[in-house]
């Protein structure tokens, strides 16, 4: 399976996941609010953030902000 080209990043201690397209860091965003406005700048902006096979969820899927712990 090739690797997606949009990761979400696990949630920080702050609560907050980095979201990179293509490498390129986007920002750190705080709910799915967040990234499809990240995308959106990045050009992306007909992706479903809670279920396109572009993006890959690290660390827990679009519903999950909090660090596990």
């Amino acid at each position: 399976m090739g690797r997606r080209p949009i990761v979400v990043g696990q949630p920080s201690p702050t609560g907050g996941r980095r979201v990179r397209a293509n490498g390129e860091i986007l920002g750190v965003a705080y709910g799915t609010r967040d990234v499809e406005e990240f995308l959106r700048r990045a050009g992306l902006d007909d992706v479903d953030v809670e279920t396109s096979e572009l993006i890959e969820w690290r660390g827990g899927g679009p519903r999950v902000w909090e660090p596990a712990g």
